[in-house]
């Protein structure tokens, strides 16, 4: 018997052939954000305008990082490949 509409949970993951993508989705937006509240805090100061500060700057830092992500993963994971003792 099938469930009905108001018992039934909505199912939002992807297919595990994305992993490698939504890797990169999420280890790039957490980074982003990261450097940079660092990077602006650092250079222009803590006062009551940093949020639209690094809001700016994540903009441009996130697609950035995204794709930087993905052309790297495959040489960390080699790297990693031949660090780790079998």
């Amino acid at each position: 018997m099938k469930p009905s509409c108001s018992t039934r949970s909505l199912d939002l993951r992807v297919p595990a052939r994305f992993t490698p993508v939504l890797f990169a989705f999420f280890m790039s937006g957490i980074m982003a954000m990261l450097m940079s509240i660092v990077i602006v805090g650092a250079g222009t100061g803590i006062d009551s305008d940093l949020p639209l500060r690094v809001w700016h700057a994540y903009k441009l830092a996130m697609p950035v990082a995204f794709f930087c992500v993905l052309m790297v993963r495959p040489l960390v994971a080699r790297l990693v490949a031949v660090s780790i003792r079998s």
